[in-house]
């Protein structure tokens, strides 16, 4: 039984966690910000891939194939020991996240940045130990289908921003156009996320604190209008609203 879930488990959770990395970018970058249970489909995603990683390296040692040391030390075959430390890295990531949704208060984004260093270990775990078991041809085509979209997704996520508009992902921002007045800003943070967008876009207006708090320029000046706005329209849960002198709103 063991022999049969261990490989399986495995090939489902390299899956699982290749669309847990994609629905994540996605939903980071505001490009699914729309669809409704965005962020419980990711969460459902990584518990998922959470569960089929401890089920494959439990089946692995049941089976006798590690010893129960390998599991949860980063010794023995390279295979083995990436697989360890991805394993170990996503739950790392999953029981910060689960802190931070219980009240839990501090920014997690540099732990839930350790993801996609997890993801890429546990992948190169799946592949070595594909090609050691002789079974590259039939995870071929199903992993580089899956590989390619989180390889594209993950670079499209370290980009900066010129480099989304040269290649026409990224709209540019309206031309700036005169106001009666400056400009006035307003966070509902009862939908802010904490992804930290805003402060990528207007570090001067935006800045995320070390315990999870959000602090922002109110009424910034007119040489932050552009950047901004540009913050809001990244938003992806639109948390941030951003009106003129006059009351009516930007971007």
């Amino acid at each position: 039984m063991s022999s049969t879930v261990a490989p399986w488990s495995g090939r489902l959770a390299y899956v699982a966690m290749c669309l847990t990395i994609c629905w994540g970018v996605l939903i980071a970058t505001g490009w699914v910000r729309a669809m409704p249970g965005a962020r419980v489909t990711h969460r459902v995603l990584a518990t998922f891939s959470v569960a089929l990683g401890v089920t494959h390296a439990l089946a692995l040692a049941t089976a006798g194939t590690v010893s129960p040391f390998a599991v949860v030390l980063p010794f023995g075959l390279p295979r083995h020991a990436l697989g360890v430390l991805g394993l170990e890295l996503m739950v790392a990531v999953a029981v910060t996240a689960a802190l931070r949704g219980a009240g839990f208060h501090w920014n997690r984004l540099p732990v839930h940045r350790l993801a996609y260093v997890a993801v890429w270990l546990c992948a190169m775990h799946a592949w070595l130990g594909a090609a050691a078991n002789g079974s590259v041809p039939v995870l071929w085509l199903a992993g580089i289908t899956v590989l390619v979209p989180t390889i594209t997704l993950t670079m499209l996520r370290v980009l900066p921003p010129e480099a989304l508009l040269r290649l026409g992902i990224r709209s540019a921002p309206e031309p700036a156009v005169a106001q009666p007045a400056g400009i006035r800003v307003s966070v509902d943070h009862g939908l802010c996320r904490h992804f930290a967008l805003c402060q990528a876009h207007a570090p001067r207006v935006f800045r995320l604190l070390e315990d999870g708090t959000l602090r922002y320029a109110r009424n910034p000046g007119p040489d932050q209008a552009d950047h901004v706005v540009a913050a809001a329209r990244a938003c992806p849960m639109r948390a941030v609203r951003v009106v003129d002198g006059s009351g009516l709103p930007r971007g």
